[in-house]
């Protein structure tokens, strides 16, 4: 297994549309309930300030959005969304894309990565960010609406990046 995270390419919009409206529909982590077209999925990823995938072997298996998490005097705080292909799961892709991104929020000057809304079961993501250093600022209880409309608690993520 031979994973480069790297910046995505219009060659790779298929597939990373696949894989990002599989995790919409999932409904266990994602905000959206609706999936992209392929032309909203390229204006999308072209509006972020980075849009990273992780390739394996010319295959890609994943991927993250980087955009800042507000405007003006909080712009400097960053914010990011992962998938990874529903069957590549388990391989420690997500990790790799969560580092890189730091790497690449800190390279365009952001200051503080911020996590909004991580769903209080989703185990493996809360792990991964504690391993990383993240801090955890409260629970949001119910924030989170899951596909079959129950509600689930929320944890909003740090790290300082300087």
């Amino acid at each position: 297994m031979d994973i480069v995270v790297r910046k995505y390419s219009e060659n790779d919009l298929g597939e990373m549309t696949k894989i990002w409206n599989h995790v919409v529909m999932e409904g266990q982590y994602f905000p959206q309930e609706n999936g992209l077209s392929l032309e909203e999925a390229a204006a999308f990823f072209a509006e972020q300030s980075f849009t990273g995938v992780a390739d394996e072997d010319g295959v890609i298996v994943g991927l993250y959005i980087l955009h800042p998490n507000n405007i003006g005097r909080c712009g400097h705080i960053a914010n990011a969304s992962y998938a990874v292909k529903a069957d590549q799961r388990g391989k420690h892709i997500g990790e790799k894309l969560v580092v890189h991104s730091l790497e690449m929020a800190k390279a365009a000057g952001f200051r503080i990565m911020q996590f909004n809304a991580v769903v209080a079961n989703n185990k493996e993501a809360i792990s991964l960010y504690k391993k990383l250093g993240f801090k955890e600022l409260g629970t949001i209880p119910g924030g989170f609406k899951m596909n079959d409309d129950t509600f689930m608690d929320i944890i909003p993520f740090y790290l300082e990046l300087t």
